[in-house]
């Protein structure tokens, strides 16, 4: 399918499912819905759906507006992805609370007394449900003392209200959206609220913070404590020290979630600070949700093996064989040493084992130690070369440039990259321990008469496979950059690159490691990756370039400018425009920064955030006729 074709089916797909799960009325999983927004965010990052707050207004209810915010969650749908959030947000604690599978409620308080109860709605204005609420568990309806202001909660059923008296609607959460918006109110004191969340009133003002809280909490902890000591029934919460203390939290909770009296799909993870700037945008940065595993069993850790790949070390959990999504698991991916010491592993640990979709599934968390478990040890000695190992904690690796795991590992990296076809591990390994192949340019010195020494090998076979090396000898520079094996350097990575000006050779070879962080997505350790696996590979770039040729790289009329796209636009998909940027040598940024070129907009005098950040920094404002002027120009 065009890959605009599937977005815009993602787009309408997600809308609807929104809807319906927003309403009490899901037609599909969780998980279901987790795979269409996560493949829609992979092709179109940009896409204005992310910023959306979802709605479940009803019809037949008064409308209210909020006190409070009420925007959507980011979620981390793993580890990985909750290390790379909480690496951003540098806090020194985490207050990590229930992430409730319930349905979203604003308590509003006047002088103490309970005036109105509002449903999460737009995010801005809700369904007032006042009189339903009124009969539900856990709802203050006077305060202990004068206070006015916003309380924010979760409406939810307890499992064993839902077993005896509606069991015939699908879960829990399906149970309560349907009798909180009952016009009679009938079955509203089946229902509880679980309380999370205050502001003061006045410190938000049509949904934007217009100043700081003088309230009776100073912080996320004495918030909830607050909401106690006023009677109401809140969300259990812990601090953890560290985002790995967070992981090992995480799966304990998993493997209790049946003791749970109501049901809850993850973790809400935030900073102890009360942040009321952040609470106000649609998708708060500075709290995500921590989704639990989908497919999730518990094992013991049993025994490790290191699975060497060039000169990187993985750590592979042998753990006791356990049932997951159909298939008997004995194996489990480790990920690299920060895993092993942030979850405190050892021999004899009972572990969270999970299954997204890989190969071999991964140890998501620690739950606790049996008697007699003992610590892992890590290799120190390449098996290759004997060289030391480095332990950067996301990586253990062999610092050897000559060391024969990489060069073969290069050599197997640059055969797949380019497709050559009929050099199978067997051929290649044996080329490899002859010494006839070393380096990457030795694939194209190779003769006929070379590979029929190998054992097997016929005259038809040798000269196909001559002919496969030699098929392609015009290369692409971001092709080239992506079959080195540089550590981190993919076909994604080697396009940003081409489309930040890194047009050559040369341009690569004269650049810093602070050119490279510039590009999005460049860290400071993958920019200096590339600054040493460039200098490392001179000798061996230089060798290569007498068989083979970069081709000419379009500079394009847009070479060296970088663009931002905000709004709508009337003649193509944003995520079309980007790919001209692209396409004709510029550079797409995703927000308003000192060095960008331009901003691209239908609509200059929105006071949207972007807007308002080019005017404060000068930057050119233009409309989208006027950009495509500029392609046109060439």
């Amino acid at each position: 399918m065009d890959k605009q074709k599937r977005i815009q089916e993602l787009e309408n797909l997600v809308k609807y499912h929104q809807n319906a799960y927003y309403n009490g009325m899901p037609e599909i999983t969780d998980a279901e819905f987790d795979a269409l927004w996560d493949e829609l965010k992979t092709l179109d990052p940009g896409n204005k759906i992310f910023s959306e707050v979802g709605k479940d207004s009803a019809d037949g209810f008064l409308k209210r507006e909020h006190i409070m915010p009420m925007g959507s969650q980011d979620k981390a749908a793993d580890p990985e992805e909750f290390l790379a959030w909480a690496q951003k947000q540098q806090f020194r604690e985490f207050v990590v609370e229930y992430k409730l599978d319930g349905a979203s409620l604003e308590l509003q308080y006047r002088d103490g007394v309970l005036q109105y109860a509002v449903t999460r709605g737009d995010g801005t204005i809700g369904d007032d449900i006042t009189e339903n609420v009124r009969k539900m568990q856990g709802v203050v309806l006077r305060l202990k003392n004068s206070w006015s202001g916003a309380v924010r909660g979760e409406v939810i059923m307890l499992k064993s209200i839902h077993s005896q008296f509606f069991s015939d609607k699908a879960n829990c959460r399906n149970a309560a959206n349907g009798v909180m918006k009952r016009k009679d109110g009938k079955g509203s004191e089946h229902l509880s609220v679980l309380c999370y969340d205050a502001v003061p009133e006045g410190v938000f003002n049509k949904g934007k913070a217009v100043q700081q809280p003088e309230s009776p909490f100073n912080d996320e902890i004495s918030k909830l404590e607050w909401l106690k000591e006023q009677g109401f029934s809140v969300v259990p919460a812990v601090v953890c020290n560290g985002a790995y203390e967070v992981i090992d939290y995480r799966a304990k909770v998993v493997a209790e979630r049946e003791l749970i009296p109501y049901d809850i799909d993850g973790l809400v993870v935030k900073g102890r600070v009360v942040d009321i700037n952040d609470m106000a945008q649609p998708r708060p940065e500075k709290q995500i949700a921590f989704k639990f595993p989908l497919e999730e069993a518990v094992s013991t850790l049993r025994s490790i093996e290191w699975s060497e790949s060039g000169i990187l070390y993985t750590p592979i959990a042998l753990i006791d064989p356990v049932q997951l999504a159909g298939t008997v698991v004995k194996r489990a991916n480790l990920v690299n040493t920060n895993a092993i010491n942030g979850m405190g592993l050892k021999i004899g640990s009972r572990v969270i084992v999970v299954k997204r979709g890989e190969i071999i599934p991964k140890i998501e968390g620690k739950i606790d130690d049996e008697p007699g478990a003992v610590s892992i040890t890590i290799p120190e000695f390449c098996g290759q070369c004997n060289t030391r190992l480095i332990d950067e904690g996301t990586r253990l690796y062999c610092p050897n440039s000559s060391c024969p795991g990489k060069l073969y590992h290069r050599l197997e990296k640059w055969i797949q990259t380019m497709g050559i076809m009929d050099i199978g591990p067997t051929v290649l390994k044996r080329l490899f321990e002859t010494g006839k192949v070393r380096t990457i340019a030795d694939l194209y010195k190779l003769t006929i008469a070379d590979l029929i020494e190998i054992e097997r090998m016929g005259e038809i076979l040798a000269k196909k496979i001559i002919a496969n090396i030699n098929v392609k000898k015009s290369i692409k520079i971001s092709v080239l950059l992506a079959g080195l094996d540089i550590d981190g350097i993919g076909p994604l990575m080697a396009e940003k690159l081409i489309s930040a000006g890194f047009t050559t050779l040369e341009k690569l070879k004269q650049a810093t490691s602070m050119d490279f962080v510039r590009i999005p997505g460049f860290g400071t350790i993958l920019a200096e990756n590339l600054v040493q696996g460039l200098k490392e590979l001179e000798s061996t770039l230089n060798e290569l370039l007498l068989y083979i040729s970069i081709e000419q790289t379009n500079q394009g009329s847009l070479q060296g400018l970088s663009f931002c796209f905000t709004g709508e636009l009337k003649t193509m998909k944003r995520a079309e425009a980007e790919s001209l940027v692209r396409q004709y040598g510029g550079t797409v940024k995703s927000s308003v920064t000192k060095d960008l070129s331009y901003l691209v907009t239908n609509d200059p005098n929105s006071g949207s955030s972007k807007n308002m950040q080019a005017k404060k920094l000068g930057i050119p404002v233009i409309s989208e006729d006027n950009f495509l002027l500029m392609i046109k120009s060439s």
